[in-house]
């Protein structure tokens, strides 16, 4: 299995603004997605649910602060 690939902030926000990524949370505790949320980020439970939907070549990005 291949190492996740680290970007920087910005390259994030670029990716997350054209549509081309979808943000998650990585905490699977609702609380701590509440005190970590950040803008245009979706839940681990949310991703989860939508998981079978999303399209095979959507990226995503994963955080934990």
């Amino acid at each position: 299995m291949a190492e996740p690939e680290r970007i920087n902030p910005q390259e994030a926000y670029n990716k997350l603004t054209t549509g081309v990524a979808l943000l998650v949370c990585a905490y699977d505790d609702e609380e701590k997605f509440r005190m970590n949320h950040l803008e245009r980020a979706i839940s681990l439970d949310e991703f989860k649910s939508k998981f079978p939907s999303l399209p095979k070549d959507q990226e995503i990005i994963f955080y934990c602060a």
